[in-house]
């Protein structure tokens, strides 16, 4: 996630966040999620245990039940799409969602927003208060979770935005 992981790269000068958590430190995404008036991811996925290959041990993924992917995830995609996407999903880990967030970037470096108004997943509510929170130039799109394949063009204008204020082209 860009919030912990530009905090210690010296070359990133902003961040653009596109349906995305802005967590500040010592959150974790599960409280978060749980946090959404508007998502339904959590009632959506699906558990997997999988052996870690240390003495027996196993772990937890989730994925999204392939059943819900369209409602969840991707409402505003074609159903053919959709169901490519439940067919070849990789499962995340349990601790993405329990891990705690470290110090987030967004506190030191401008920060831009992409929301998608229909995000079931992260829940369009929790990524507008993110975004507010880190005082992110904010564009909203109608759009899925997935607003990055359904409207590319608004969010790659937000991006370019973005490019051209950190190069000092544009305030």
């Amino acid at each position: 996630m860009i919030t912990n992981a530009a905090t210690s790269a010296s070359n990133v000068v902003g961040l653009v966040y596109v349906a995305a958590f802005a967590p500040d430190e010592g959150e974790n995404l599960g409280d978060v999620e749980n946090g959404s008036k508007d998502s339904v991811l959590n009632a959506a996925l699906v558990q997997y245990t999988y052996p870690t290959g240390h003495d027996g041990e196993t772990s937890v993924e989730f994925a999204i039940n392939p059943a819900r992917i369209r409602e969840a995830f991707a409402a505003d995609l074609p159903a053919e799409t959709t169901a490519l996407m439940a067919a070849t999903q990789r499962p995340v880990a349990a601790a993405a969602f329990s891990d705690a967030s470290g110090p987030p970037a967004w506190r030191k470096l401008p920060s831009w927003a992409v929301v998608a108004t229909g995000d079931k997943a992260a829940g369009a509510d929790v990524v507008r208060a993110h975004a507010r929170r880190a005082g992110a130039d904010m564009v909203e799109v109608e759009g899925s979770h997935v607003i990055m394949i359904s409207k590319p063009e608004a969010v790659s204008e937000h991006i370019l935005k973005a490019a051209r204020v950190v190069a000092g082209t544009q305030r």
